[in-house]
């Protein structure tokens, strides 16, 4: 009974877990920020609500979403946001800019024991030194990408970690003064016709300070209007991009018309109520907006919700916990429990596989388009469609291999997606090029489904060695299984890759006007083609056997690594990404470990503990 008992109770609280996770999020206090979240606004020419844009903005800057003040507390992302855009001195003071490099400190007399973690720091502490920072900036501007230094390429992210935060703060607020935004409603008040219901003016202005007035707030508003981040001013047209304006913009066509958008209006409520400590009037702002909203674009007011309820969620987080606890379940079902460990093991990476499954089916919602359009959602999707044949694999062989590379492998690209996405926004435009759903559909997503099946081949072939080399647990049944396994996923893997290449030859012909132009991208796809075509003809040919197949597998990993992100790093061709220094040795570090699990696969029979297998390989 207690065999069967323990993987309903994990199940079960398994299901708890995520349910909660997936629900509403709630306001952290008496105002309605959850509300003031969803509001939408145009960033780098896509709609998106407030939400997306704090969160993109602190991954940017600091590499993480939550914000902990001097006092202590816990910000969400829209708190900060809301700091940042109508308290920017409050904002200063908290510590939300990573650097780690020792140089770039010591330019800002800056120590670890000064930042939040050790490697975080707050605008005003680096307020004295920003004329360096820009000066270091412009000379490593002056040197190519490829060849800068990592204490330049860490000046360059600093600098524009920077600029983006000024920018943000300067969206709807003069940060240079503490009393706009009641400058900015006296304003609002001498206006002789507008688009909202004018508050009594309380007193009489003169003709020469009205004048003044106007003079000044013209000045702060073309400011606003120039250097401002976010374009909060919805078109008249919903389908019209190109319409959205600044709030500076707005308040900008009021000086000679008379009049003021609404939007504009409710930012500057918004902001007083903020700052005034008054959650009845933010409330009634946001509310009031949010219904004018409804009204002109209840389409993209929709999507904002969805984003901002899929951005809480975080479906791709609980998943890489979710393959991690799948993962150390399969590898003791080795060991003990093999039939309880090893269904709590599938139930696990089955329940992570479906909410992999909501998130990306919820981002090609969001953006209307096929699952894969840049690199992050690759990783996502290579993930997803090595853990859909895992599943299958499992199904068939019920014997923990599968489940062990479902959970090796999604928690792995899922990471990856995760560093990524410190780039900024995951949703980003596409390219005039890649402007095509059925091309991404097609030849996108089956390129990338050949990349998902040639890494689950080299990580099945990786199970085989750590079994083989670390355990006594490869018997010739789990070797022979693992072979057949391997085989299948290979053969798989070159037709999918096949038909991919051949597809992105056609794109290419209708996008440049030729079908092939041996650009390092089309060369890297036809390398995995060649590579797995290697690998059936030497196995069908006699030349390997058991061991010489899982060494040529775990070599493809090392190829479509390389087609996926290390063309990319060359800064040369029409898919070319830019060179991420990052990544570049991650991917080195990942090519030596993949060199040192062949090599022990030509290690001499007595080294590996399933000796046994040796014998057959």
């Amino acid at each position: 009974m207690k065999k069967h008992t323990l993987p309903l109770i994990v199940g079960f609280g398994s299901l708890l877990a995520v349910a909660f996770s997936l629900t509403s999020p709630s306001n952290p206090a008496a105002y309605d920020v959850t509300g003031f979240s969803r509001l939408p606004t145009l960033v780098n020419g896509r709609i998106k609500p407030l939400d997306t844009v704090a969160r993109t903005t602190l991954l940017i800057t600091q590499g993480r979403q939550r914000v902990t003040t001097p006092d202590a507390r816990t910000l969400t992302p829209a708190e900060w946001l809301l700091d940042v855009l109508y308290q920017p001195k409050v904002a200063n003071t908290y510590q939300t800019f990573e650097i780690v490099h020792p140089d770039l400190l010591a330019l800002f007399n800056l120590a670890v024991a000064d930042g939040a973690g050790g490697k975080r720091f707050s605008a005003q502490q680096l307020a004295d030194n920003l004329i360096e920072l820009e000066r270091q900036a412009k000379l490593a501007y002056d040197t190519d990408a490829t060849v800068r230094t990592p204490y330049q390429r860490a000046v360059v992210q600093l600098r524009e970690s920077v600029i983006l935060y000024q920018r943000l703060q300067n969206s709807v607020n003069d940060t240079t003064s503490e009393d706009f935004l009641f400058h900015l409603e006296r304003y609002e008040r001498t206006l002789p016709s507008t688009v909202i219901t004018k508050a009594p003016r309380g007193e009489d202005y003169s003709a020469a300070s009205e004048s003044k007035l106007r003079a000044d707030m013209s000045r702060i508003f073309s400011a606003i209007d120039t250097f401002g981040y976010l374009r909060t001013v919805p078109s008249a047209k919903i389908d019209d991009l190109t319409g959205w304006i600044t709030a500076g913009g707005a308040w900008t066509a009021s000086l000679g018309g008379g009049r003021i958008a609404y939007a504009a209006h409710v930012y500057g409520e918004i902001g007083r109520a903020w700052v005034g400590h008054h959650p009845d009037g933010f409330n009634q702002a946001v509310r009031a907006y949010r219904q004018n909203l409804d009204t002109s674009m209840p389409t993209v007011m929709s999507k904002c919700d969805v984003e901002v309820r899929f951005n809480s969620a975080q479906p791709f987080y609980t998943s890489m916990v979710l393959y991690v606890a799948a993962f150390l379940a399969a590898l003791v079902s080795w060991l003990k429990w093999p039939n309880a460990l090893g269904r709590i093991s599938f139930g696990l990476v089955g329940l992570a596989f479906a909410l992999a499954t909501a998130g990306i089916l919820a981002r090609m919602w969001l953006e209307s388009r096929p699952p894969v359009t840049n690199l992050y959602s690759s990783a996502l999707f290579v993930g997803w469609g090595a853990v859909a044949i895992c599943l299958v694999l499992e199904y068939f062989f019920s014997n923990a291999v599968g489940s062990v590379a479902a959970g090796l492998i999604g928690f792995s690209t899922l990471l990856v997606a995760h560093h990524l996405a410190l780039g900024g926004d995951t949703m980003e435009m596409m390219r005039a090029v890649l402007d095509s759903n059925f091309w991404l559909a097609t030849h996108v997503v089956t390129v990338t489904v050949g990349y998902s099946a040639t890494f689950l081949a080299g990580f099945l072939a990786v199970i085989y060695v750590g079994r083989g080399v670390f355990t006594r647990s490869l018997d010739a049944s789990t070797a022979g299984a693992l072979t057949r396994m391997v085989y299948g996923t290979v053969c798989f893997a070159t037709l999918f890759s096949f038909i991919g290449t051949v597809l992105g030859g056609i794109w290419a012909d209708q996008s440049w006007g030729r079908f092939w132009g041996w650009d390092p991208k089309e060369n890297g796809a036809l390398i995995i083609v060649i590579w797995n075509a290697i690998i059936l003809h030497a196995r069908w040919g006699g030349m390997v056997k058991q061991r010489g197949l899982m060494a040529l597998a775990i070599f493809g990993n090392i190829v479509t690594a390389w087609s996926w992100f290390g063309v990319n790093m060359l800064g040369v061709g029409l898919h070319s990404y830019g060179f991420m220094d990052a990544a570049f040795w991650w991917l080195v570090g990942f090519v030596v470990i993949q060199l040192a699990l062949i090599a022990l696969i030509a290690l001499p029979p007595q080294v590996w503990l399933s000796s046994s297998v040796m014998t057959r390989g």
